[in-house]
C-alpha cells in the first residue's frame, strides 16, 4: 500500500476508534442578562473536571461537545453572579442561562465585562477590549464619554493630536482601520472634525480592537479592525437613560415589542453649543446629531432576526454663505439560524453611506460627494467539538464612489453643472478560520481568506503617453502630471482592473502554566480602497478612491510575538508584544499634489511602501476598589517612494529622485514614545474618581530651512519630509462621579460627573508656523494650541 494511504487510513482509524470508544454529546444554548434578555458576549462556560470550556459568540450562543458523563458546570461573567450546577450529559441538550447582576457591585460597575481580562490560553493576540462602563468613566474633553478617545489610551493606538479625527494603530494611517458598527462600515468616525466620535456609548454593547492576528473573517484594511456591536434592546420592560452635558445631550429608550420575544432600541444625541453663539454676536455654527436604532425578534429557538441602523450628520456654517454638511448612514438586516446544536449561521444584508456636501452661496454653487456600498455576507460557525471549531463564510461588497458634483445654487450664478467621473468596484471574499486546541498547552487559530477586487467600468478613462499618468522632469527634478492623449469609456458591467489575493492568518499560544503563555502571529491583509489625504489628520473633504489600472492595492505582512501573564488569580495582568509590519503599494503624493476635485487623481499619486515596528507593554489591575492600567509603546513608522528607472529620449537610462530623495521618512503619525496611565478608584457607593495621563513624542512636521526673495516677496523653502517634530505632547485629566444615596430607594437614578480636561493647562502645539513679526520685522515661530484647561459637568439619569 502507498505510504501516504497508510498514514491517512491510520489517522481515520484513530479518530473512528476514539469516537466510538467514548460517546460524546453536545450542550448548547444562549446566555442573556436576566433583567433585559440582552444576550451577552464572551461569557465563559467551563467544565473544570475536563479542563475545557467555551465562550459565547457575538449573539450570545455557545456550543460544546464533551464525553458522556456527570459534570460540574460553571457559567461566569464579571459583574454577574456565577452559575454553578451539576449536569448529567447523557444526550444532546439545550440549556439557556439568564445571569443576575452581582448584588455587591455598585450600580455603575455592573456593566463592566470580562472582556477586559486577559485569557492566557487563547491564541488570539493583539486584541484589546473595553467595557462600556470603563469608557463612561474615562475623563475626556467637554465631559462626553467617547469610544475613540478611550481606545487612544491603549498601547499601539494614537492620533494626530487634539481636535484631530480618526486614530492610528501600530504606525498605520487612519484609512487603514476597518470600523464596523453592527457589521456596517463607518467611513468617518468623528463628529465636529474630531472633537467627538460617532458612537453613542449608551447604545453600545461590545467593543473589540484587533491590532494584529486578525481573524480571516475580517478583511479590506491593513492596520486594524474596530468591531462594535449595538445593544439589542430590553425585551422585559421599558428602560430609559440619558445625560445632559455642557455641549451635548443624549437619550436612549429601549423596551419590549412582545415580551421576551421582541424588543426595540432608539437612541439619539445632539449638540447645542451653537445655540448660544448669537448671544455673542457670532454667526458661525457647528453642531452634530445622530440616531441609533435597533429591532430584534426571537422567532423561535432556531431563528432570530435583527434590524439596526445609524444616521448622523455634522453641520458647520459661516453665516449663510458657507455650509458644510457631512455624515454616515448605515443599515443592517441580520438573520441568525441554527442548523443544529453544532452549526450556527448569520446572514447579513448591509448598506453603508458616507456623504459630504458644501453649500457655497458666495460663489453660487453646491458641492456633493460621497461613497456608498451594498454588502451581503453569510457566516457560519461549526462547533465540531470542544477542541476544534471552524468559522467560514463569504461576502460581496458593491461600491459606488462619487468624487464630486457641482450644481448651481441659483439660476443667476453662472455655474455650469458638472459631475466628476463616478467610479464603481466590486469586492468578493471567501474565508475559512479554524480554532484548534492541539494539546493541553498548545492552541492555534489558523485560516485563509481569498479576496477578489474588480474595478468596474466608468466614463472617460484617460489614456496617457507612455502609459504614465505621472512624469518626471529630470531638468527641474520634479514630478508632473502625465500627458493625456486619449479617453475611452467602459460599461459598468465591464472591468478596468482585477486583483486577486490570498491572505493567510495564523496565531498560536503556548501555555507555560496556568498563569502565563507565549503567543505569536502572522497576518496577511489586502486593502483595495484608499483615502486621498495629504494631511496628518483626515478632513471630511477627503475622498475615497478604489484600486485600479494605476493604483495598486495595499498589501500587509505583519509579525507579532508576545508574553502574557496573570497574577493573583487574574487581579493583575501583564501583556507585552513586539511587532513588525510591511505595507506594499502605500500611496504617496507628488509635491504640490492637488487632491480636491481632481478628476484624474492618478496624476498626483505614486506607489510606495511603508513599514512599522515596535514594542508594546500593558499592565492592568483588574479587581478591587482601585483599577486601571499603564500602557507604553516604543515604535517607529516610516514610508518611502523610491524613484523609477526611466528611459530618456536618447536611449539612456535615468533614475528618478523619488519622493524625499527616495529614502525612508517618518510618517505623520510616527510617535517614538507613547505612555498612557489610567486609574479608577471607588471611594464608596457615593463617589468614584478617575484620572488619566498621556505623554507622546511630538508629531513629525516640516520647518523651513531657509528663505529667498522673489519679486519683493520672502518665500520660505523646506528640506526633506517630516524631518522635524512638534514639542512633546502631554496632559492630565481628572473626573469625579457622584451617585446620590437616594438612588437605592427609587426607580429614577441619577449621577453627576465633574471633569477637568488638561488639569495643568498644558498648551500642546497643534502646529507651529513661521512668519515675520509686523512690528519688529524679525522671523518668529508661532505655536497654535486648541485647548487649555477645560472643566465640564454632565448629569446622567436612568429609570
Amino acid at each position: 500500500m502507498n505510504p501516504l494511504k497508510k498514514v491517512i487510513l491510520s489517522v481515520f482509524l484513530f479518530f473512528s476508534i476514539s469516537t466510538f470508544a467514548q460517546q460524546r454529546h453536545t450542550l448548547s444554548g444562549t446566555i442573556s442578562e436576566a433583567s433585559s434578555n440582552e444576550t451577552l458576549i464572551g461569557v465563559t462556560i467551563a467544565f473544570p473536571e475536563l479542563q475545557t470550556g467555551v465562550t459565547t459568540n457575538e449573539y450570545g450562543f455557545y456550543s460544546i461537545t464533551i464525553p458522556k458523563g456527570e459534570y460540574q458546570l460553571q457559567v461566569s461573567y464579571l459583574g454577574f453572579q456565577d452559575i454553578v450546577q451539576t449536569i448529567t450529559l447523557d444526550s444532546d441538550q439545550k440549556m439557556n442561562f439568564s445571569l443576575q447582576e452581582s448584588a455587591e457591585q455598585l450600580q455603575e460597575v455592573i456593566v463592566t465585562e470580562d472582556v477586559e481580562k486577559m485569557d492566557v490560553r487563547k491564541p488570539q493576540m493583539s486584541v484589546n477590549s473595553l467595557s462600556v462602563g470603563t469608557i463612561k468613566k474615562i475623563p475626556v474633553i467637554l465631559g462626553e464619554a467617547d469610544v475613540i478617545k478611550s481606545i487612544l489610551l491603549l498601547p499601539g493606538v494614537t492620533n494626530a493630536g487634539e481636535g484631530s479625527s480618526g486614530f492610528n494603530v501600530r504606525g498605520g494611517a487612519v484609512d487603514q482601520n476597518l470600523i464596523l458598527l453592527d457589521e456596517a462600515t463607518i467611513f468617518n468616525s468623528s463628529h465636529l472634525f474630531g472633537f467627538f466620535s460617532v458612537f453613542n456609548p449608551d447604545a453600545i454593547k461590545d467593543i473589540k480592537l484587533y491590532k494584529g492576528g486578525i481573524p480571516a473573517r475580517y478583511g479590506g484594511r491593513v492596520s486594524s479592525v474596530l468591531d462594535i456591536f449595538q445593544k439589542e434592546g430590553n425585551s422585559k420592560k421599558i428602560k430609559v437613560n440619558g445625560g445632559i452635558g455642557a455641549v451635548a445631550s443624549r437619550l436612549l429608550v429601549e423596551g419590549p415589542i412582545k415580551k421576551d420575544k421582541a424588543a426595540f432600541l432608539v437612541g439619539g444625541r445632539a449638540s447645542y453649543a451653537h445655540l448660544f453663539l448669537p448671544l455673542f454676536d457670532v454667526d458661525n455654527t457647528a453642531y452634530f446629531y445622530d440616531l441609533n436604532t435597533k429591532l430584534s425578534y426571537n422567532i423561535n429557538d432556531s431563528n432570530s432576526i435583527f434590524l439596526s441602523g445609524y444616521f448622523g450628520r455634522d453641520v458647520f456654517s459661516i453665516s449663510d454663505s458657507f455650509v458644510n454638511t457631512y455624515g454616515n448612514a448605515v443599515g443592517n438586516f441580520r438573520w441568525n439560524h441554527l442548523f443544529s446544536d453544532k452549526l450556527f449561521s448569520n446572514l447579513s444584508l448591509i448598506y453603508s453611506n458616507y456623504y459630504y456636501g458644501l453649500k457655497l452661496d458666495f460663489v453660487g454653487f453646491d458641492w456633493n460627494s460621497g461613497i456608498e456600498n451594498f454588502n451581503i455576507k453569510y457566516d457560519l460557525k461549526h462547533y465540531v467539538n470542544d477542541k476544534f471549531q471552524i468559522n467560514y463564510g463569504i461576502n460581496n461588497i458593491y461600491y459606488r464612489f462619487n468624487p464630486g458634483k457641482i450644481e448651481p445654487s441659483n439660476e443667476d450664478s453662472g455655474i455650469v453643472e458638472e459631475q466628476l467621473t463616478q467610479k464603481y468596484a466590486n469586492e468578493f471574499a471567501a474565508y475559512i478560520d479554524v480554532e484548534h486546541d492541539i494539546t493541553k498547552n498548545l492552541s492555534l487559530n489558523y485560516g485563509l481568506r481569498f479576496s477578489n477586487f474588480v474595478r468596474l467600468g466608468q466614463d472617460e478613462v484617460n489614456v496617457y503617453f507612455n502609459d504614465s499618468p505621472v512624469n518626471f522632469d529630470p531638468v527641474l527634478n520634479v514630478y508632473q502630471e502625465g500627458l493625456v492623449i486619449d479617453t475611452y469609456s467602459v460599461k459598468k458591467s465591464g472591468s478596468l482592473a482585477t486583483f486577486n489575493n490570498l491572505e493567510p492568518r495564523i496565531s498560536l499560544a503556548y501555555t507555560i502554566n496556568n498563569t502565563s503563555s507565549v503567543k505569536a502571529s502572522y497576518t496577511r491583509l489586502a486593502q483595495y480602497l484608499h483615502l486621498l489625504s495629504n494631511t496628518s489628520s483626515p478632513t471630511p473633504l477627503d475622498v475615497w478612491t478604489p484600486s485600479g489600472p494605476f493604483i495598486k492595492p495595499q498589501l500587509l505582512d505583519q509579525y507579532a510575538i508576545g508574553y502574557f501573564k496573570n497574577f493573583k488569580e487574574g487581579d493583575y495582568s501583564v501583556e507585552t508584544e513586539a511587532f513588525y509590519k510591511d505595507v506594499d503599494n502605500r500611496i504617496d503624493y507628488i509635491d504640490g499634489a492637488n487632491l480636491i476635485a481632481n478628476d484624474a487623481i492618478e496624476q498626483v499619486i505614486l506607489n510606495g511602501e511603508a513599514r512599522a515596528y515596535g514594542l508594546e507593554f500593558l499592565f492592568r489591575k483588574n479587581e478591587g476598589k482601585f483599577q486601571g492600567w499603564l500602557a507604553y509603546t516604543l515604535s517607529k513608522s516610516e514610508q518611502r517612494t523610491p524613484g523609477r528607472t526611466i528611459e530618456l529620449n536618447d536611449g539612456t537610462m535615468f533614475k528618478e529622485s523619488g519622493i524625499n530623495a527616495g529614502g525612508w521618512y517618518n510618517t505623520p503619525y510616527d510617535k517614538t514614545h507613547d505612555v498612557s496611565l489610567y486609574g479608577s478608584y471607588d471611594l464608596n457607593e457615593k463617589w468614584n474618581f478617575n484620572t488619566n495621563f498621556v505623554f507622546q513624542t511630538g508629531q513629525p512636521t516640516n520647518y523651513p530651512i531657509g528663505q529667498f526673495n522673489f519679486q519683493g516677496l520672502t518665500v520660505p523653502y523646506y528640506g526633506l519630509r517630516n524631518e522635524e517634530r512638534l514639542p512633546a505632547y502631554h496632559r492630565m485629566d481628572i473626573s469625579a462621579t457622584l451617585t446620590p444615596k437616594k438612588n437605592r430607594n427609587r426607580k429614577w437614578q441619577t449621577e453627576w460627573v465633574f471633569s477637568i480636561y488638561n488639569v495643568y493647562n498644558r498648551r500642546n502645539a497643534a502646529s507651529i508656523s513661521f512668519s515675520r513679526n509686523e512690528d519688529t520685522g524679525v522671523n518668529e515661530a508661532v505655536r497654535t494650541s486648541i485647548f487649555g484647561v477645560v472643566p465640564a459637568v454632565t448629569y446622567n439619569f436612568k429609570f
